[in-house]
């Protein structure tokens, strides 16, 4: 997924999307490694930890809240939505910096 900050015109999500560094189950293996080591019950305090993660920061709509992405779609809205994109986006153009230097013959 390319993000806003790398010249993205659009970013869309699906719900289930996961918008992450890492995966929620590597995460949490790192954040959490002497609370799991300690718990009575490691899969099930793993698991908890699992989920809330993914609640907390692995979620199309953590990213939607701070304009990360544009649109939170559904999968079967996707079609629709990359054409109206590309129909809104077919007459831009990217202005660039003149070069400063012509290439040389050698």
């Amino acid at each position: 997924m390319c993000g806003k900050e790398l010249g993205a015109d659009r970013v869309a999500a699906w719900p289930t999307g996961e918008v992450a560094v890492m995966g929620a189950e590597g995460a949490v293996n790192i954040i959490h490694r002497d609370a799991i080591k300690d718990a009575e019950d490691p899969t099930t305090t793993r698991a908890a930890f699992i989920a809330q993660y993914r609640e907390q920061f692995a979620n199309p709509y953590v990213g939607a809240s701070r304009n990360l992405i544009d649109d939170i779609i559904e999968p079967q809205d996707t079609r629709r939505y990359l054409s109206l994109a590309l129909e809104a986006l077919h007459t831009k153009r990217d202005v660039r910096p003149q070069k400063k230097h012509g290439l040389i013959p050698l």
